[in-house]
């Protein structure tokens, strides 16, 4: 079934130093495998990091500017930037600004939005 979500169709979730915006996962669609979102971080932001147990994770910067942070390195995020980051490997996001740093980002296996914030190993 094809599937498509506009910014206003997407759910919100306000995570720690961050919007986050469901477009499609499991919750949302018929996809079983990945989860799409996209993510705003006003400038300035520079939320604690967190780990995704299970999932793979790719970012692709659409505008803004900042870094990503983790104990292998840190990734300039600019524009036109890709990041996978692997299961299991702490990232910090800092948003440099001057204006917001937004990304769109994919997770597989799908992820439950915002529970890594809160310690749940399930994620």
């Amino acid at each position: 079934m094809l599937t498509a979500v506009t910014r206003e169709q997407a759910e919100t979730f306000n995570l720690p130093g961050r919007d986050w915006f469901l477009y499609i996962g499991p919750e949302s669609s018929p996809a079983e495998n990945m989860t799409v979102g996209f993510a705003t971080f006003p400038a300035g932001s520079a939320p604690p990091g967190h780990i995704h147990p299970t999932q793979e994770e790719i970012i692709y910067i659409t505008s803004g500017h900042g870094e990503l942070v983790t104990p292998e390195g840190t990734a300039k995020l600019e524009p036109g930037t890709v990041v996978y980051i692997p299961v299991g490997l702490h990232h910090a996001t800092v948003s440099s600004g001057p204006g917001p740093l937004e990304m769109v980002t994919s997770f597989s296996p799908p992820v439950v939005p915002g529970s890594y914030e809160l310690g749940d190993e399930k994620t």
